[in-house]
């Protein structure tokens, strides 16, 4: 939610974003398509040409995108094929992935989606993308059902193609605004001076005054910048004034957070101490890592998330597949959100297939399970999953926000550690958001 995008106000009716899918391209759009294979992948193992029962997915994400990357749930989704082949498919069906660099590029994006549909593929499953207006229009037209992806957009929770398995920054703004409200003095939150940027004050703001607390100092920070000296310190000053209770800093930067807490630590010295805290998103355990770990500006950082601690024994089967599947694959970190994202998304496929039984399996019908009411249990690592036209967030514009949850973490030793105890049910807050 960092950039500049078409933001919905409605949603279509689904008569104008399903058509009945042509039975085949033309000539031209083959042509075009074969084009799109370069930087996509096939799971290794599996035939590439599609059988009868052959059940085709995509998961696509930022492979080589500096700060944006997000190879781990391609290879994880990769590993997840040859994992669910050699245990017999889906239903006895074969499982063939496909995957494509979405290179956090809006064209790139654009082209993943148009290779979904050259390819058939029945759903595109956990995936990342920050392009949402970019693709989501192609997989709309062509009735290909969007499962899982990270959250990342505006999009993701209003395109009824869209099946998000949790609660994307909405849900984690909201939650953290709540949890800040009992932990801090002022609460400066520091976001990006766009469309998207604009949205995150209200729901910061829900949660803070859920909890009785005033409304925090909204600091828009230039998008692009490749410093924050004078936000931070702006940041520092507006969380030190007023009560003398330790404040609070909030970046929400997305890709740009890094930067920001790279100016940070460097003002920080010559002001009062405050508390930082941010949201997945803007942060997760591989940015952790790369910016240093236990020795890095985040540590002590409260983080709301949106599932248990990656040490939780509900991980357990998804590490199964990775040890058996991808030991030693150095890109998938079983503690990062959009590794644990994937493998819930593959587990909404999984289950959305075998309510099929022995009928036909195709984008048509996966979304018809989906949307007929199909509970999916993910082993209490969200919520029971159940999507509807217009579910309890409609009113405030988020009609496909289904799983409300989040968890709050603290960064000790440079990991993400639970700091709280099960869910919180965010969904009363987000109703209250002044969107």
């Amino acid at each position: 939610m960092t950039g500049r995008r078409r933001i919905r106000s409605t949603v279509l009716p689904r008569s104008l974003v399903r058509p009945a899918r042509a039975g085949a391209l033309s000539a031209g759009a083959l042509a075009a398509c074969a084009a799109l294979v370069a930087g996509c992948g096939i799971v290794p193992g599996v035939t590439e040409g599609q059988g009868d029962d052959t059940i085709t997915v995509m998961t696509w994400a930022p492979e080589e995108a500096g700060a944006t990357t997000k190879p781990g749930m391609p290879a994880f989704a990769e590993a997840y094929g040859r994992w669910v082949n050699a245990h017999g498919g889906i239903g006895g069906r074969p499982l063939r992935v496909l995957t494509c660099d979405e290179r956090d590029d809006a064209v790139a994006a654009a082209r993943c989606a148009r290779r979904a549909v050259a390819e058939d593929a029945v759903a595109v499953v956990g995936s990342y993308s920050q392009h949402g207006d970019a693709f989501l229009p192609t997989l709309e037209t062509a009735g290909i059902p969007y499962i899982g992806g990270y959250g990342l957009t505006h999009d993701e929770f209003t395109s009824p193609l869209s099946y998000p398995v949790n609660g994307g920054q909405p849900a984690l703004l909201a939650g953290l605004g709540r949890t800040l409200a009992d932990a801090c003095g002022p609460v400066a939150l520091v976001r990006p001076d766009t469309i998207a940027g604009d949205q995150l004050p209200p729901l910061l703001d829900s949660g803070l005054a859920a909890g009785g607390h005033d409304p925090s100092g909204d600091l828009r920070a230039a998008e692009a910048a490749t410093s924050y000296g004078d936000t931070a310190e702006r940041a520092l000053e507006h969380a030190a004034a007023g009560t003398g209770e330790r404040g609070c800093v909030v970046p929400a930067l997305g890709d740009r957070t890094g930067i920001f807490m790279d100016s940070f630590r460097r003002a920080r010295a010559e002001h009062p101490e405050v508390r930082t805290a941010t949201v997945l998103g803007s942060v997760d355990q591989t940015v952790l890592d790369a910016s240093g770990g236990a020795s890095g500006p985040y540590e002590g950082a409260y983080v709301t998330g949106w599932y248990p601690e990656a040490g939780d024994a509900r991980w357990d089967p998804m590490k199964e597949v990775v040890r058996a599947e991808a030991f030693g694959d150095n890109r998938i970190d079983p503690a990062d959100a959009g590794v644990q994202t994937t493998w819930i998304a593959y587990t909404v496929l999984r289950q959305a297939v075998e309510s099929l039984g022995d009928g036909e399996v195709t984008a048509d019908t996966v979304t018809a399970a989906l949307d007929g009411g199909l509970k999916v249990t993910t082993g209490d690592v969200t919520p029971t999953l159940r999507w509807k036209f217009q579910d309890t967030l409609a009113s405030i514009g988020l009609p496909r926000l289904v799983n409300a949850n989040v968890t709050l973490h603290v960064v000790e030793k440079g990991r993400l550690t639970a700091a709280a105890d099960g869910f919180t049910d965010v969904t009363s807050t987000l109703q209250d958001a002044a969107l």
